[in-house]
């Protein structure tokens, strides 16, 4: 038989709100955020389209909740619907289960355009010339159980490919039988097992793989999201290429600084020189600085903040190095040096607790950069 050639993608969660992430007052980060979900589909056909794939393997998760509204699933349906040669098979996940989404899937199996599949059965589909499908639909959002369990008594016709779908997550060999083991290639005889549920790009063997999800959503993977593209024919490895489908970047940063070091010109070569509007960037200070020098560093990512579709500075580990030079700047005598004299003596107490302390510097820190920006 000749190559099948295919699409695995998962963990869409089309509907996701992103109410953790805040809204400055002049911004629609959120909004943006969810329109970049949906235009992974488009992204993902354009893949389907370069590498020769007729089918994309949606593998849970299309869904970020068991009742998107009508416009989302509704939209969603139709973007699938524009490229007719290219078929999309859609697994529930446990966001969009066959048990609290059931009226969901109802309405998706009546309305979806003839080249979308809801595969809402443990049953075999043959969706090629040689090729079948064994999806696993997830039934409950936590039940304890192997959802992979399925594969392997599901059946096949002799010589076909077998191409498993599942959802959940991989364990090591335990007694547990709540998470999908590592070999079910082996044991269910699988050319290809794609699986959803981890949002990161990860490849448990030459057979079984998560493709992440197309758009990311938090900064733990650092990547833009990416879908696979794979190529399978009897007897041979199966060839998976990433194929990258994120317009957002999630990333994080480290920025060491020591004692004097121009703090704000050290955060402004860390920063990314493309595409920070499409990017979220968390940078996380470490080290110790005077208060000039976080003056400078706030400064610096009140400068460059906007130009991120979002930016946060993390100073928790910085640690700050109250030099008398420094309480001189803010005043020589009177009121406010009596007061910073007092936050200083807080933010170094050893009988305060951490969070006072750290309330205490945050003061004096501001005080400083108060009295430094009145003056210039």
């Amino acid at each position: 038989m000749p190559i099948f050639r295919f699409i695995h993608a998962s963990d869409l969660h089309l509907g996701r709100r992103f109410a953790n992430i805040p809204e400055p007052p002049d911004g629609n980060v959120r909004g943006r955020l969810m329109e970049a979900r949906h235009g992974a589909i488009g992204r993902i056909a354009r893949a389907a389209r370069d590498h020769g794939a007729h089918h994309v393997l949606l593998a849970g998760d299309t869904f970020d909740t068991a009742t998107p509204s009508p416009a989302i699933w509704r939209q969603a349906l139709a973007a699938m619907g524009g490229d007719r040669d290219i078929h999309w098979w859609i697994l529930p996940g446990n966001h969009d289960n066959l048990r609290d989404a059931e009226p969901l899937w109802e309405r998706i199996r009546a309305e979806a355009p003839e080249n979308v599949h809801p595969l809402t059965s443990a049953e075999p589909v043959v969706i090629a010339e040689g090729a079948t499908l064994l999806p696993c639909p997830v039934a409950w959002r936590s039940s304890g159980t192997d959802p992979s369990a399925p594969l392997a008594t599901m059946p096949s016709a002799e010589g076909h490919l077998r191409i498993g779908l599942a959802h959940g997550g991989i364990t090591d060999f335990t007694e547990s039988g709540e998470s999908i083991p590592p070999d079910r290639d082996c044991t269910a005889r699988l050319d290809y097992l794609a699986l959803g549920d981890w949002h990161g790009r990860m490849e448990v063997s030459q057979r079984v793989h998560y493709s992440g999800t197309p758009e990311q959503d938090r900064f733990k993977h650092s990547r833009r999201g990416v879908c696979l593209a794979v190529a399978l024919e009897p007897g041979a490895a199966p060839q998976v290429a990433e194929v990258e489908t994120g317009q957002f970047l999630w990333a994080e940063m480290e920025l060491a600084l020591a004692p004097r070091q121009d703090a704000g010109a050290s955060l402004e070569a860390l920063l990314p020189v493309e595409d920070r509007r499409d990017t979220l960037l968390r940078v996380r200070a470490t080290g110790w600085t005077g208060l000039a020098e976080q003056a400078d560093l706030a400064a610096a990512a009140a400068r460059h903040g906007p130009e991120f579709a979002r930016f946060e500075l993390v100073t928790a580990e910085l640690g700050t190095r109250y030099e008398t030079t420094d309480i001189d700047e803010i005043d020589r005598a009177g009121a406010l040096r009596m007061a910073a004299e007092a936050l200083r003596e807080e933010a170094m107490s050893d009988t305060l607790s951490a969070s006072e302390r750290e309330i205490a510097g945050d003061a004096l820190a501001r005080l400083y950069g108060y009295v430094r920006e009145a003056a210039s």
